[in-house]
Parts: C-alpha cells; structure tokens; sequence
C-alpha cells in the first residue's frame, strides 16, 4: 500500500480515474460527426476496484452500446456523452475538494495550528 493510499483513502485513486475517464468522454463529444468513431466510456466501479486490487483498471474501458444506430456507424450520442462528462466533472470537484481538505488539514497539522 502506498503512503499516498493511507493518507488519501479511495480518493486520489478516484481522482485519477475520474481524469481518465474525462479524456475518454471529450474524446467521444469531439468525435461525434466522425464517421465509423465508435464512443467508448470507463465503467467507474470497476476501475476503480481493479485499481485497488492493483490491477490495471485499463479492464473496464468499454465501447458505448447506442440507444439508435447512426446511418454513418458513429455511436456517439451527443446527449449522453455530455450528461455522462458533466456527472464526471462533478465527482471530479468532489474527490478534488476532499483532498485538497486533506492537504490544508496536513499542512496545518504540521504548522503546529
């Protein structure tokens, strides 16, 4: 276990993972008039348990299954993929927030405050 587990808990694993899934998820909307551009997403739960367990979370990227079939072969649905990235960014906020709660709380630990 790494000094950084201890001291952050789940959420600079989750942090991490959540930047990963961000970029899978911007990678989708840019790509959305890209013909044969097939989306792909992160499932979270399992990234982040394959993370903890050591494993490559690298297992859980998945191609996105669309609701309706594009004539061109994209699968991206743009409203899914920007409710999907705007979910993300909030746990994003959320895991960033909490460490950098736990950083101020360290750092006036150490300052003796």
């Amino acid at each position: 276990m790494a000094v950084s587990d201890t001291i952050f808990g789940v959420h600079a694993t989750a942090l991490k993972l959540r930047g990963q899934r961000m970029n899978v998820l911007a990678s989708n909307i840019a790509n959305a008039a890209t013909p044969n551009y097939k989306a792909r997403d992160i499932d979270f739960r399992k990234a982040l348990s394959l993370a903890q367990e050591g494993q490559s979370p690298d297992a859980a990227l998945k191609f996105r299954v669309p609701l309706q079939t594009s004539l061109d072969g994209n699968t991206v649905e743009l409203p899914t993929e920007q409710t999907a990235f705007a979910e993300n960014a909030l746990a994003y906020r959320t895991s960033l927030t909490f460490l950098n709660s736990r950083i101020n709380s360290l750092t006036r630990a150490l300052k003796g405050e």
